[in-house]
């Protein structure tokens, strides 16, 4: 009868968490995989219950159900290999996996795998599963299989680095321990050992272990559900235990023994929730050394996002549960795990807890307290960028006052012998006149790209209207193509002069980039801001020259002085835009003039 109740308790738990699982699918990798493992699980504990339930008319049913065994553990490797990641690594042999599982299936089906018996080893059992040699193949592809996921399992155990990760496989690992166990005691009857199968009776833990083993670090709401279980099971055996000793009062009443029960529940549930808590939420607690840790780890994260990382390492080791952080996240952050959404306020940065409700307040303490340190950290990360940005700028006006002063005075000793060099040609052939006057065109043309670059100066915005600035910029190239984005008015706010500037800059870029026999102007308007495309179907950029693009000197054309688009750079940065170089296709190159939009 025990074993019964064990089955049957079984069969109801695997079930629940089967839909508890399918529930948080999105939080874990190869969740439903785990489900249908699950409820393979299930079928296995109805194909061996089911006779005795029913009787021997269901035994045929009953066999054909447990032939479904090798489908159980191909659905197992299969979660083992996308929950370590390897879906490219053992692609192939889960599919040769599952074509060996359904031909076994098939052949248990057509050839029974055995038969049911009195075992009378198994007190309280009236019939027991048996193999025949279809049952054997079967039990033997079932083992293969879930050994192979196991070695799998062990394999990522072995190789990651990452604590939770080690933790959580490992839980895995350790469940599929207990599950063969508990298993194995069905062996005595296949193989006529004269014992009762006691490693069954711990058969309900096996689900329970394997689900809260995946879902203890991925779902916080899993491990209150476990520190209450943990909880009412420690007070339900303290009130048990404490019913003999009721023996020792003089009155012997049942009210009484309850009345005891009740109050040895009462005067303990502080302390045992307290140890549940500890139990499930190890490092519950935060010392002034381990704040100050803090600190110094996100002290040297020099980037927002290597802020994010390393505060979600250093949260989610201390919790043992994945916890996801965001510097400068949206007012409404989504996320399938526990959340830091870390942004600035008028006040400064703080940082907010999301999906925390379920934990116990000694772990939502923790997360408060590395939330301060984490707002800090984001404080002292903005200041050291301002700092370093103004740095920069520092660095570069004073660089452009050096190289103003420079332009100056070459463009001035350079004037009088382009003079006389002009001269000098003058009584020469056109084609050597011709030749000259190029060059001394090209020259005095970068001689005023660098006193423009390099003297100091202010835009002046006004509403202006893009499409026509465009139109009158292109008039004069009828081969460039105007995009349906500026067929109606465009309204920005922006110096006319610079406006033209930039665009007559890129779009001389274009039309001189080698192999050019398309450009194309278009825009569009995205929220505040209007974006302006020139794109061309030329040879594009070459790599070593995306990351220099807009610092001066250098250009993709040979004949261009390459101060062109830093020029449009310091135009677009006056304005408060960006220019870059971005990936529009069929075109091999586009710049993007982004303007924040003028009111309508």
């Amino acid at each position: 009868m025990a074993l019964h109740i064990v089955l049957a308790l079984s069969l109801v738990e695997t079930l629940v968490l089967a839909g508890v699982l399918l529930h948080w699918a999105k939080a874990v990798p190869g969740a439903r995989l785990l489900t249908v493992f699950l409820l393979g699980v299930a079928a296995w504990i109805v194909s061996n219950e089911l006779p005795n339930w029913v009787g021997p008319a269901a035994i045929p049913w009953a066999l054909r159900l447990g032939a479904t065994i090798p489908l159980t553990s191909a659905a197992f490797l299969h979660f083992c290999v996308r929950f370590c990641g390897y879906e490219q690594r053992f692609g192939r042999a889960v599919q040769l996996a599952y074509g060996a599982a359904i031909a076994v299936m098939l052949l248990t089906w057509i050839v029974l795998p055995g038969e049911f018996i009195h075992f009378p080893p198994f007190a309280g059992v009236e019939w027991v599963v048996v193999p025949n040699w279809a049952g054997w193949t079967a039990s033997m592809v079932w083992a293969l299989l879930a050994a192979a996921g196991v070695a799998i399992l062990l394999h990522r155990l072995w190789r990651t680095g990452d604590a939770r990760e080690r933790r959580q496989l490992a839980a895995v690992a350790v469940s599929c321990g207990w599950g063969l166990v508990c298993a194995s005691g069905y062996g005595f009857a296949a193989l006529g050992i004269p014992w009762y199968p006691w490693q069954v009776l711990a058969m309900p833990a096996y689900p329970v272990i394997l689900v809260y083993g995946i879902l203890r670090y991925q779902v916080f709401v899993a491990n209150a559900w476990a520190r209450r279980a943990l909880a009412w099971t420690l007070l339900v055996g303290l009130g048990l235990l404490s019913v003999p000793l009721t023996l020792l009062l003089p009155l012997d009443s049942r009210w009484l023994s309850g009345t005891a029960v009740a109050l040895v529940c009462l005067a303990l549930n502080g302390p045992v929730r307290r140890f549940a808590e500890r139990i499930v939420y190890p490092g519950g607690s935060a010392s002034a050394a381990d704040l100050q840790g803090w600190r110094d780890a996100l002290a040297r994260a020099g980037t927002w996002r290597a802020l994010e990382a390393e505060a979600a390492e250093l949260l989610s080791t201390r919790v043992g549960l994945r916890i996801d952080v965001r510097v400068g996240a949206t007012d409404d952050p989504v996320s399938a795990v526990p959340l830091l959404a870390c942004r600035e306020s008028p006040s400064g940065w703080t940082t907010e807890l999301h999906g925390w409700d379920s934990a116990p307040p000694g772990s939502r303490r923790l997360a408060e307290l590395f939330a301060e340190v984490l707002s800090e950290a984001a404080g002292r990360l903005q200041q050291a960028a301002l700092a370093e940005q103004r740095e920069r700028d520092r660095q570069l006006q004073a660089r452009l006052a050096e190289l103003g002063a420079l332009a100056a005075s070459v463009a001035h000793d350079l004037r009088n012998p382009l003079n006389i060099i002009a001269m000098a040609v003058a009584t020469t052939s056109a084609e050597v006149r011709r030749e000259v006057g190029d060059q001394v065109g090209r020259i005095s043309h970068l001689a005023e790209d660098l006193l423009d670059y390099a003297k100091p100066w202010q835009v002046r915005p006004m509403a202006v209207d893009a499409a026509l600035q465009v139109r009158e910029a292109v008039r004069h190239a009828p081969e460039v193509e105007i995009g349906r984005g500026l067929e109606d008015a465009l309204p920005l706010q922006a110096d006319p002069m610079r406006f033209a500037q930039a665009i007559g800059n890129l779009l001389s870029n274009a039309r001189a980039a080698p192999g050019v026999r398309r450009v194309l102007v278009d825009a569009e308007r995205e929220g505040a801001q209007v974006h302006l495309h020139v794109c061309d179907d030329g040879a594009g950029v070459p790599a070593d020259l995306r990351e220099r693009l807009f610092e001066p000197f250098a250009s993709r054309s040979p004949a261009g002085t390459g101060l062109g688009l830093a020029i449009v750079a310091r135009i677009m940065a006056a304005h408060g835009g960006s220019v870059r170089l971005n990936d529009r296709p069929p075109w091999n190159t586009c710049f993007t003039l982004t303007f924040p939009a003028a009111a309508s």
